[in-house]
Parts: C-alpha cells; structure tokens; sequence
C-alpha cells in the first residue's frame, strides 16, 4: 500500500524515533535538573539508560522479526512507545522518568531495527547505498526540528509537553504502519529461542563484527555532544533554550549534508577512499576542537561540525559493507549492527557526564582519539579483509 517512495518515507520516520525520542526533550534537560533537585547525572541516566536498553533490545526485536515477521514485532514496539510518551509527561519524580524512559526504550528498539531489516529485504548492492544516504538524509533533518520545537514547547507549556508530543508522533507513526506490507521473503521456523540463537551464528562472523566495532567508535564523541549540548550552549555559554536549539539544527544539517556528499562523492571516488578520508576529516575536527573550541559557541560548534559531517557522509558505505559481510537473517545483523552502535556510543554519554576534562574537551578528545583509533583499525583489519573478499 505504500509504494516505493511511501515505503522510503516510512522506513525514514522509523529511523528518526531515536533521534526524536531524545533531541525533542534536550532544551529541557537543565530544566528538568532543576525541576527535580537532583544531580545533572541523574537527569543524563534519562538518556543514557534510554540507549543502553534500546541497544539491546534490538538484539532481542530484530531475530523475533526473522521469526513472527516485521509487522508484528513493529506494532508491539510503536504500543510500547506511545504509552510510554504518555507515562514520561505523568512522571511524578526522576527515577519515574528514568524507568518509563526504559520503555520507551523497548519500543523504539523495535521501530529501529524493523527499518534496517527491511531495508535489507527489499534493496541490494548501490541502491540500497543510495536509498541509505537518502532514509539517513530524511533522518538526521529531524533533530535539525526537534530542539526548536522542543524549545518552543517551553515557551508555552513546561518539560512534560516534550513527551506528550512525543506519544502523539507514537500514535501516528502506528496509524501510518497500518499501511506497511510485510516484506520479510522468509519467516524462520521453530521456536523464539531458536530465533534468537541466530544472533551467535552472526556474532561468530569475525569479518562483521570487527567492522561494526571499529565504526561504533567514532560515534562516541557524536553522543557525547548529544547529551552534552545543552549544558554547554546554555550553561557555559549562557544561551536560551531557543539560542540553542539553532546550533542544534546546525549540527543536523551538517549530518543531513554529509549523507548526500557521500551521493555525490561516490560518483567520483571508491568507497574505501570515501571511509578513510572521513576518518581522517573526524580526527583534525577534535584537534581543532580542543585548541579553539572552548572560546565560545560559534567556536564550539564551527570546530566540531566536521565531525558529523564525515561521520554521517561514512554511514551508507559502511552499513551497506555491514549487511553484505552476512547473507540472511536480516533481523539479527540489523540488530547486532544498531545495538553495538548504540551501546558504545553510550559511553560517550558517560564520559562527558562526568567532565574529566570539561565537557568541550571531553568531545574533543573522543573525537580525535577514537577517529584516528577506528582509522587505525580500518585500514590494517577490516580494508584488507574487505579487499581480500572483493578478489
């Protein structure tokens, strides 16, 4: 019933949930703190519980998809998060917030892995590089939006409307699966626990795994100034909650534009050369980040931006690279591939929480530390693997 370009549109929504489940609500986290009277650590257990559950939830919804099929799994995942939307804006103290956060969690677990499995069922070899780059553009656009109108939520109304906005996005985004096809070519027999044995058979695929641990890496210093933007601009520099959200948008559009230079660099240059210079891009933004980023906003956000953009121009090639090392059970790799993605970025989360460095030399130091790791690791594990494979 969707269509092709439908089926791109709803693939794109169902990848923005992570995003949107935390980005609507990120002018409000200084608000929150203090609203509550509790540490800044507590109100970042928000997020950072908030990933770490939806890491690994997609290691359980992805093989029950290969199983019971998308559909099923999708609907029970997009209940989950509506109610849960709701139960975050009736939070009467922060844990409250923290465990409803937790089941919220759960169902955008499903919505993100659904959409990656599909998209391995249904497109193959440079279209789905293209289609990709395309869902990845539509995506990141969305926390270009969030932070404004999460800002402009609390101008009207307090933190809790974040989240009901939150529950109605649910709500619609479950209408609008209604439509949805199912397109799994195959449903695996036997039992649930069978299903979710399939994620040993993936895991023991050395060439997969090396490849999705050396690109989780540089993701780190992409959560670190997720959970720590808001602090930076509004804290340390002193901004509003609007002020704010405007150098959020900068660093989405940078992410959006980095999927589509990909599109237009692919035109001209291999894809391995692509992943090496956006390593090497990553790495110079945290050295330059660390030397000018502390001198004020424009600053922050001018030395950072590269980040984002090379990391985001890196994505197709290497999820397509992912998904081609593993033939079959798509849901497993979709959720082996996102929920260690998900769990090592988290830790970027962690480290800036805790401000060793402060927290414009935490993101810097994750930034050109873990770039220049990842292209360490890159160029003498996985490229020669990758080129060994292509012989």
């Amino acid at each position: 019933y969707l269509g092709n370009k439908g089926l791109v549109v709803f693939l794109a929504a169902l990848s923005a949930f992570p995003a949107l489940s935390t980005d609507l609500y990120l002018p409000a986290l200084p608000v929150i703190t203090a609203y509550y009277h509790v540490p800044e650590y507590q109100t970042n257990l928000t997020l950072i519980l908030f990933f770490v559950v939806f890491a690994v939830s997609m290691l359980i919804w992805g093989p029950l998809s290969d199983r019971f099929g998308r559909k099923p799994v999708l609907l029970a995942g997009l209940v989950s998060y509506t109610c849960a939307g709701a139960l975050c804006a009736l939070s009467g103290n922060v844990f409250q917030l923290m465990a409803f956060r937790v089941l919220q969690a759960l169902g955008t677990g499903a919505a993100s892995s659904i959409a990656m499995a599909v998209v391995k069922d249904v497109y193959r070899g440079r279209r789905r590089e293209v289609i990709l780059a395309v869902i990845q553009t539509m995506t990141v656009l969305s926390p270009a939006v969030a932070p404004m109108i999460g800002a402009l939520i609390l101008r009207f109304t307090s933190w809790r409307g974040a989240f009901v906005a939150q529950a109605i996005l649910g709500f619609l985004v479950l209408a609008g699966s209604v439509a949805y096809q199912e397109t799994i070519p195959q449903k695996l027999t036997g039992s649930p626990l069978a299903s979710l044995g399939r994620l040993v058979v993936v895991a023991r695929n050395r060439s997969f795994i090396i490849l999705v641990l050396t690109f989780s890496l540089p993701g780190l210093a992409i959560m670190a100034f997720i959970s720590g933007s808001s602090y930076i601009f509004q804290v340390t520099f002193g901004l509003s909650e609007q002020t704010f959200s405007l150098f959020f948008a900068l660093f989405a559009v940078s992410s959006a534009a980095g999927a589509q230079l990909y599109v237009l660099l692919s035109r001209f240059l291999g894809r391995n050369l692509i992943i090496t210079g956006s390593l090497l891009v990553s790495a110079a933004s945290g050295l330059l980040l660390l030397l000018l980023g502390f001198r004020g906003p424009w600053a922050f956000i001018l030395t950072f931006i590269p980040t984002p953009l090379a990391f985001s121009c890196s994505r197709p090639p290497v999820a397509n690279l992912m998904l081609s090392q593993h033939e079959g059970d798509a849901g497993s790799v979709a959720g082996v591939m996102s929920a260690t993605h998900m769990t090592v970025s988290s830790l970027g989360m962690v480290a800036v929480s805790f401000e060793l460095w402060g927290r414009v030399q935490t993101i810097g130091v994750l930034a050109l530390g873990l770039s220049l790791l990842s292209l360490l690791l890159w160029l003498g594990i996985s490229l020669p693997r990758v080129r060994s494979e292509n012989d």
